[in-house]
């Protein structure tokens, strides 16, 4: 099969649309060349894992940039997604370019259906975050700790405080940890970083659970919950419309989730791309910028070992659904 390239601005973190920092260099997106072929074939089909409000926004920034090239967008949860993305495959009848998923693992079972790729700036990329040379992080996502500023007086600055009994009785809302591959990175975060017992002293005060980080950010934003950890991504675009929110980046660390994104060997649209600017983190080893609050000097990624990350989660999720009494 001919070689052919996907040209993608991936994993660049916050960008300036958004932040009011300064633009992404224009040459990350590739050739004049490359950006002329894409506009000519004028659409690609886009499989994602993603938060469907966050990729609309991506598509929009987007098509202000690039406006000859259209996105079709199929948003699905990760488990679903996967199975959808077998099926077609199965059937030959795969209908993605692109696919965008939170977990590295099942990405590298289907690694055979996706082109050899490298984006322009692959040399820039933390080495840990990446599986295969198919798969990059088109988003990476980091965790930060939330809270309702109406509600929150005595706002929490680390993941420690996560634990203090001023916070009992469920004015901490979390994500279950069986959730999906970003919160079982926080919780092997929690337990690698923060201790064997976190865990055990955290589900003591009585933690309201949520089945996935959309909900728990609008009870937050209600008042239901007055403080969670979350997706920065997920927090960020209702800080920016005016909720009453916050959040912070604690020094303990920022467990960061690369997502593996690929080109179908089946892409019908090999030469377009998407640009990721919302809220996200980075997995680039120097940062083009921050988002509010990080302190580089201060504030350290975590990113899990991808051997330990498949080979401990079975059985520290199942010790998670105990130890906070969650049941699937």
């Amino acid at each position: 099969m001919k070689r052919r390239t996907i040209v993608k601005a991936a994993g660049l973190g916050l960008a300036g649309a958004f932040t009011g920092l300064p633009a992404l260099a224009q040459d990350q997106f590739g050739s004049q060349e490359l950006i002329a072929a894409a506009e000519k074939e004028g659409g690609l089909t886009y499989y994602t894992a993603n938060f469907a409000e966050t990729e609309q926004e991506v598509i929009k920034e987007f098509n202000k940039r690039f406006p000859k090239i259209k996105v079709s967008m199929v948003r699905a949860p990760g488990g679903q997604l996967i199975t959808r993305i077998k099926t077609e495959a199965a059937a030959g009848k795969l209908g993605a370019d692109v696919v965008n998923h939170s977990d590295r693992g099942l990405m590298l079972a289907l690694v055979d259906l996706f082109q050899d790729y490298a984006p322009p700036n692959a040399a820039d990329y933390r080495p840990d975050a990446l599986v295969s040379p198919k798969l990059w992080p088109g988003v990476t996502l980091g965790w930060a700790i939330a809270y309702n500023t109406q509600l929150v007086k005595n706002a929490p600055k680390t993941w420690m405080d996560l634990t203090k009994p001023e916070y009992k009785g469920k004015q901490i809302g979390q994500v279950v940890g069986p959730s999906g591959g970003t919160t079982w990175t926080r919780a092997m975060f929690e337990r690698q970083v923060l201790g064997e017992d976190y865990w055990q002293k955290q589900a003591a005060l009585g933690i309201a659970l949520y089945p996935s980080g959309a909900p728990l950010s609008d009870s937050l934003v209600r008042g239901e919950v007055s403080i969670a950890p979350l997706l920065y991504n997920i927090i960020y675009t209702k800080i920016v419309e005016g909720a009453p929110a916050e959040a912070i980046f604690a020094p303990e660390g920022v467990p960061i989730i690369p997502y593996a994104d690929g080109v179908t060997k089946t892409a019908k649209s090999p030469k377009a791309f998407q640009i990721a600017k919302l809220g996200n983190i980075t997995s680039l080893k120097e940062p083009p910028s921050f988002p509010k609050g990080w302190d580089p000097k201060v504030i350290k990624v975590w990113v899990p070992k991808y051997d330990e990350f498949e080979k401990l989660r079975e059985p520290w999720l199942e010790q998670w659904n105990k130890t906070y009494g969650y049941r699937q």
